[in-house]
């Protein structure tokens, strides 16, 4: 052999003994590493769009730079399954109530800041929450200046051919703002609902408690004709009334005591056929008070001749669970279920209002059969001032608006579902593993979105199961995470 083939024949030999001492290493206590390379090509582009909310603000609905990408490998962590062949309601939007206080501190501010602040609640772009649902009062709510109707009357005079009906009113500043924004949302659903009737119709003559006076039934009813055909003559479609906001509390200002018997015998006798007499499509919803009586709804839902009427029932969650939407969709599966309000706190805390409020009113009515999701009051201002005698002083808006505008915990709570999931999406199928409280959906375009609170007290990761395949993310205490892919 040749001495040049001699020194090659060494190399190899040594370069393939340097690789074997590379691949078979010892560790600290003499034991053999054979563990082989990792030579998987890591991804580089994300599948999954991420956007975080934590309870310390350190993230507020910012979308995360991780790369989520789906892979056939398993881990320790929970699974939560994410399944399109378990289908439920269809979803109608999320919102806010655009209360009298809301439309006028929009209204008075700057009309570029206003239109661009409309643009961000309403639009469709990138840089939009999308807004989808809106609340108005019928007449005054809490939440306004001064108690009014639309027929009001100096004292011991009616008006029962509701000659003097007039949303003037709301013309100076509701109807203006909710024209600003059915201009940049066509399609948004407005809902109307009263808190209580002009004073002239009730027992005790007075915006505060009492109730609807028999002789009346049928004057109230002609009187929501003429908020549907006003507002249309406006160019404003109400999509859907409820019957009366918190029928079983007297006590605000305004407001009105409506039993069951009562409220059914009023639908069925005298609004369902004035609505039907009218050619008039807006939806019928019962109740509209909170989870604590499911017997309500179901007791105006029992009465087949109120029942042809209505299209569901409205629920808030100041009291009882929200798992009684569930009893009431399912005594009356083909009647729909919404939620309609919730207010968070002047005194409340950023963290846990998230936390609560994703949980309840996000995930937990949808999960329960709900059409859509609604917080209370869109704007306040820093004094909490614009309210009735009596009327609530510490109902916190999404927005706080001076000169400027700021965005409180509820704009994160409702953006996290209305930025992503529109109109037309539906429910689809999702565990539960342990504290990682979710809802998922499937949108018009074919994507997936999963709501994600983690109600626990420390971080935890946790997988994605989609398909047969799995990616891996994680979620501190307290912190909501809207994954979409």
């Amino acid at each position: 052999m040749k001495a040049s083939c001699k020194s090659v024949l060494v190399l190899c030999c040594c370069s393939i003994f340097l690789l074997g001492f590379a691949c078979c290493k010892k560790d600290s206590k003499g034991s053999v590493d054979t563990k082989p390379i990792d030579t998987t090509a890591k991804p580089t582009k994300s599948e999954v769009d991420f956007y975080l909310t934590t309870g310390n603000q350190s993230s507020l609905l910012q979308k995360q730079n991780t790369i989520l990408a789906f892979g056939t490998g398993g881990s320790v962590y929970p699974d939560i399954t994410v399944d399109t062949t378990q289908t439920y309601q269809t979803v109608d939007g999320f919102g806010f109530t655009l209360t009298d206080a809301s439309a006028g501190l929009i209204s008075d501010l700057p009309s570029a800041m206003q239109n661009n602040l409309l643009k961000e609640l309403f639009g469709s772009d990138s840089n939009s929450i999308s807004i989808s649902y809106l609340r108005v009062s019928i007449g005054a709510s809490d939440l306004s200046a001064s108690v009014y109707t639309y027929d009001d009357m100096p004292a011991g005079q009616t008006d029962v051919n509701l000659q003097n009906f007039s949303l003037r009113k709301d013309q100076s500043k509701v109807v203006p703002v909710l024209k600003s924004i059915l201009a940049i949302n066509p399609n948004i659903r407005i809902l109307g609902s009263p808190w209580t009737p002009p004073t002239w119709m009730k027992s005790n003559n007075n915006s505060i408690g009492g109730s609807l006076l028999p002789q009346y039934y049928s004057v109230y009813a002609q009187y929501f004709v003429k908020y549907i055909q006003a507002m249309k003559v406006e160019d404003i479609t109400i999509n859907a009334i409820t019957v009366q906001n918190e029928p079983l509390y007297g006590g605000n200002n305004p407001s009105m005591l409506m039993s069951a018997s009562e409220q059914t015998d009023f639908i069925k006798n005298h609004l369902g056929p004035a609505f039907q007499a009218a050619s008039i499509t807006t939806k019928i919803i019962a109740y509209d008070h909170n989870c604590d009586r499911p017997d309500y709804p179901l007791a105006v839902l029992a009465d087949a001749g109120a029942r042809q009427y209505v299209d569901g029932s409205a629920f808030h969650l100041y009291g009882g669970e929200v798992s009684a939407m569930s009893i009431v969709h399912d005594s009356y599966p083909t009647r729909n279920v919404y939620f309609t309000e919730q207010y968070t706190s002047s005194t409340g805390d950023f963290a846990g209002d998230l936390k609560w409020h994703v949980k309840n009113v996000i995930i937990g009515t949808m999960r329960n059969w709900s059409r859509n999701a609604l917080e209370w009051n869109l704007a306040n201002d820093p004094y909490f001032a614009i309210h009735t005698p009596g009327g609530c002083n510490t109902c916190k808006g999404a927005l706080t608006i001076i000169s400027g505008v700021t965005r409180n915990v509820s704009y994160y709570i409702i953006a996290h579902a209305s930025k992503f999931v529109p109109p037309v999406s539906y429910r689809i199928g999702s565990n539960i593993p342990g504290s990682l409280h979710n809802v998922a959906f499937k949108r018009p375009d074919g994507k997936k979105v999963l709501i994600v609170e983690n109600d626990g007290n420390a971080t935890q990761s946790f997988n994605i199961s989609f398909n047969g395949k799995h990616v891996a993310t994680s979620l501190e205490a307290g912190a909501v995470g809207t994954y979409v892919w």
